[in-house]
């Protein structure tokens, strides 16, 4: 009788070791079915990307200490919304996508290496995350020691995040910088971003990495729209007395308003709207 009690007992407790492994197992799989259910889109880049609401400066008010000035990652998310994801579906092969922006004003991709800012998005990335990757703006300023990087080194660090990117199974994507509002010939917005805008078509093509052209597209896009109106609605030229965190006003040929940041974001969607229909499904 002890025998079988013994027996018993060790049946019992060998059934309640499988049902609790039975039950770990199912919980891991839920857990990695929400995980895949989602697609991180991580933004890195500088001021002209970034998001200056939320913890951009922490313990102080967005709308009293920077706004309007909003960059296009700031509201990016709405384009990866479920009416239109579905267009980019051979990028993001995922029920959601999640806008991670990381961008921050005034880094180089020598700055937001070192800074360990590149790291921090690394050790987060999971297989089929995107990282769209846009800097120049301040890789190019000869001028200021801290954040300068020629261009070897610019393209160097491109490479750095594109394979590091695909060491995790995550799809990296390369931008051109940005047009800034300047100069216009003839009622034609020109190019300023010289080697800095051609380096990253460099790495592509040597890497073959997905590349959007934002630079030309927004040349493009502000060219047709016109200097009156994208001075004046896009870029951060504004008069005194309107804006609390501006009372004398600011002229800011490089930075968004909202409209301009809502264009360039529409504009990096189009561009992956292109890239998926290169993709096979």
């Amino acid at each position: 009788m002890n025998n079988y009690k013994r027996s018993l007992h060790i049946l019992v407790g060998l059934f309640f070791v499988l049902v609790a492994l039975f039950s770990c197992k199912e919980e891991k799989m839920e857990t990695q079915k929400k995980n895949d259910a989602v697609t991180t889109v991580y933004l890195i880049g500088d001021s002209t990307m970034a998001d200056y609401s939320g913890d951009y400066d922490p313990g102080k008010d967005y709308m009293k200490v920077r706004y309007p000035v909003t960059g296009w990652g700031q509201v990016f998310q709405s384009f990866l919304v479920s009416d239109s994801i579905y267009k980019i579906k051979n990028l993001v092969k995922a029920d959601s996508a999640f806008v991670d922006d990381r961008a921050r004003g005034g880094r180089s991709t020598r700055t937001f290496f070192q800074e360990g800012r590149w790291r921090s998005v690394y050790e987060n990335l999971k297989k089929k995350d995107l990282v769209l990757m846009q800097f120049g703006h301040n890789d190019a300023a000869e001028s200021k020691t801290e954040r300068y990087v020629n261009i070897e080194g610019y393209k160097e660090f491109l490479r750095l995040f594109v394979s590091q990117t695909r060491d995790k199974g995550a799809i990296p994507i390369i931008l051109t910088p940005v047009a800034r509002n300047y100069p216009w010939e003839d009622g034609k917005l020109q190019n300023v971003h010289g080697e800095y805008n051609q380096a990253p078509k460099d790495v592509a093509k040597e890497l073959n990495v997905l590349l959007i052209d934002l630079n030309q597209k927004s040349l493009d896009f502000f060219t047709k729209t016109g200097k009156p109106f994208v001075t004046e609605n896009y870029f951060m030229n504004l008069p005194p007395n309107i804006y609390e965190a501006y009372p004398n006003g600011q002229n800011d040929n490089t930075h968004f308003q909202p409209k301009g940041a809502t264009e360039v974001a529409r504009l990096v969607f189009e561009g992956m709207k292109e890239l998926n229909s290169k993709i096979k499904a």
